[in-house]
């Protein structure tokens, strides 16, 4: 089985993680629905389980999603089963559970504090392993006034490592740089989004673990969806919110990024790997330190997202062709 690090943490995961974003369900904020659509919290419930039985013990949540339903569930399916999984979360972005509407973030030192003791109340858990800002443009400066207060959680066994999540390389660094107890960096990392530059370089300079969001491009590597179908009105990918490129405003797939995909189907696939399994496989092939955490709601994902633990890493070879064709 896969295992991989944390950074310098001493915390050890399963190569892949579980994406708990879509079991929060529907959340809303101004721009539009936030979450994945309606959801079945028993079938959640099954897929946590399912994805330990299958090896996979990293679960990746935050307090926003589902307006802290996520949390709530995945505290609940974890139950009498906390030693067994390491458990990461994020903050910054305030909600009502009630309402289910996210209203803006707050990025006082103050707020962490608060945040930190609503998750760990929420999962039912005394301490989280990772704990990640979620506020991805937050100013440097800024950011960095939070790590005092993140440092001292650590002393006081409320967290075990903290990380940034950012598609900024510049953020990236500055915690790796200055982040004693920084452990790793989550960003947009998929075989179409992907770039030898950026976020991971900083990643594998510092030591810190790569965990990679959207790793199967928000289902488009799924081989789910083609230029016909159309996403629901309560899932995000419909939201036509300004960093949402995979889909369009009328919730169908990009047709640029389809096209991408068809052009690698047959590398990606090698081997008897579904797509979706190979498209891992490539972020496994590109580096030691990613994680990738594909996001689930139903036991038949976790399985297929877990089944690419037995086909491994793409050959340096196939990860050759592919930046070749899509300049990756």
């Amino acid at each position: 089985m896969m295992r991989r690090n944390l950074g310098d943490s001493g915390i050890e995961v399963s190569g892949i993680g579980m994406g708990c974003w879509a079991i929060g369900g529907p959340f809303h904020n101004d721009n539009g629905p936030s979450g994945w659509g309606e959801v079945d919290d028993d079938e959640s419930t099954r897929t946590v389980h399912r994805a330990l039985e299958l090896g996979v013990d990293f679960f990746d949540t935050a307090d926003v999603y589902g307006a802290g339903h996520s949390e709530r569930v995945l505290g609940r399916a974890l139950a009498g089963r906390r030693d067994q999984v390491a458990i990461a979360t994020k903050w910054g972005w305030k909600f009502d559970e009630e309402t289910k509407y996210a209203d803006g973030g707050d990025d006082s030192a103050a707020y962490v504090r608060q945040a930190v003791t609503a998750s760990l109340d929420r999962l039912g858990t005394d301490y989280i392993d990772l704990y990640q800002l979620h506020m991805g443009n937050l100013a440097i400066d800024r950011a960095a006034e939070l790590l005092g207060t993140l440092e001292e959680l650590v002393a006081e066994g409320k967290i075990r490592a903290y990380g940034w999540s950012t598609d900024s390389p510049e953020r990236a660094e500055a915690w790796g740089r200055d982040g004693a107890h920084c452990a790793a960096i989550q960003h947009d990392f998929s075989v179409i989004r992907g770039s030898r530059h950026g976020v991971l370089e900083v990643c594998e300079r510092y030591g810190l673990a790569s965990i990679n969001r959207g790793p199967l491009a928000m289902g488009l590597l799924t081989g789910k969806y083609d230029a016909s179908t159309q996403v629901g009105p309560k899932d995000v990918r419909a939201s036509g919110v300004g960093w949402m490129t995979l889909f369009g405003k009328d919730g169908r797939p990009s047709p640029e990024d389809l096209t991408r995909i068809e052009s690698v189907r047959e590398i990606l696939t090698s081997n008897g790997r579904t797509l979706a399994q190979g498209a891992l496989g490539w972020l496994w092939a590109v580096s030691d330190a990613t994680i990738p955490i594909p996001g689930c709601r139903t036991v038949a994902q976790v399985e297929d997202n877990a089944g690419a633990l037995e086909k491994g890493p793409l050959t340096k070879a196939q990860v050759g062709e592919i930046e070749a064709l899509l300049a990756v």
